[in-house]
């Protein structure tokens, strides 16, 4: 169905394509529960090409391929050619050489577009700036365990803060697909861009999916899932004093959640999150800047609503399962 296909976008699968992933990915979980040992892989090597950091998506990666008989190389762009000596066309060439297919996690969305222009193999986005379609695949397997008796497309997700970030356009675009509710909830100098939102709206009148901006708390009423993600991204330190102000009415509190009026809402998070004073960026913002830069109060965090770290979790089973099905024998 999906064999030698690349995953680089949302915008690339159908519905009915997308079902069969997540059906895919609840089956290879079970499976891993059960003790079964899988060899789909046998004979596959995966290039990991990292420009970003990572610790969810690297581990998915790494144990999915190995555990599904496979051969997984990391490969830090920062102490290889890649994108220095070498240009991204070369070394999708030189590569294509060595591996069946190759995960790429960096910058601009314009190198994996190039990767698979170039490499000929199926190439998987670990993340860019503009999209990060995997985590959107685990996630939407963790709403369906949440709710067992609940239909994707009959599920409220709202995205709570900074809704113009990859996260947010991936959630765009996954809700869109699937024919859900999304809203994306927060300030309007931060709403999702109008190119990504006439995406979405196009996919939306055939879906049936409803796709709302709102700055009002009201909008939360009836949610399913409250969502978020960090307030400072990547590259976007100097802004953390305006951005923490702007954004600290939109912090998940147990305001928000009451908010929903939904005693079962769960929340969701793509991870690392700040939710207490513990790590070094949120202690040194406080200290320079005296800004609380936490998304998320840490009672939330560690509260029942929250499903984060199985949501972390399923990202090994979604990941295993476009591999499946773009390389498995």
């Amino acid at each position: 169905m999906l064999k030698n296909r690349s995953f680089i976008s949302l915008l690339d699968f159908s519905q009915a394509e997308i079902d069969y992933l997540l059906d895919l990915s609840h089956f290879l979980k079970a499976q891993r529960q059960q003790g079964i040992k899988r060899n789909s892989l046998a004979g596959k090597n995966i290039a990991l090409l990292f420009e970003k950091t990572s610790t969810r998506t690297r581990s998915s990666f790494e144990i999915g391929v190995i555990e599904e008989g496979g051969y997984p190389s990391f490969i830090d762009v920062s102490s290889s050619q890649f994108g220095k000596k070498e240009s991204v066309e070369d070394s999708a060439k030189v590569l294509a050489g060595f591996f069946h297919g190759i995960e790429f996690r960096g910058f601009s969305h314009q190198t994996v577009e190039d990767l698979a222009k170039y490499s000929g193999v199926p190439i998987y986005n670990g993340l860019t700036d503009d999209e990060h379609p995997t985590q959107i695949l685990a996630d939407l397997m963790t709403i369906q365990e949440a709710f067992p008796d609940k239909p994707l497309n009959k599920i409220k997700v709202v995205y709570v803060g900074d809704a113009r970030n990859n996260m947010s356009n991936a959630w765009i675009y996954g809700c869109a697909i699937m024919g859900m509710h999304f809203v994306a909830y927060g300030p309007q100098e931060l709403f999702p861009d109008k190119a990504v939102l006439a995406k979405a709206e196009a996919i939306a009148k055939t879906s049936g999916a409803t796709i709302q901006l709102s700055s009002d708390i009201s909008s939360l009423q009836d949610a399913d899932v409250l969502y978020t993600d960090v307030w400072i991204s990547m590259g976007e330190e100097s802004q953390i004093e305006h951005r923490a102000k702007l954004l600290q009415p939109y912090k998940i509190t147990t305001q928000l959640i009451n908010a929903t009026n939904n005693p079962n809402v769960v929340f969701m998070h793509c991870l690392p999150a700040f939710h207490d004073f513990e790590t070094k960026f949120v202690q040194d913002a406080l200290d320079k800047f005296g800004a609380d830069v936490r998304e998320v109060d840490d009672e939330v965090f560690r509260s029942k609503h929250s499903i984060v770290f199985q949501q972390a979790h399923n990202r090994l089973h979604t990941i295993k399962a476009i591999l499946v099905a773009t390389l498995g024998e």
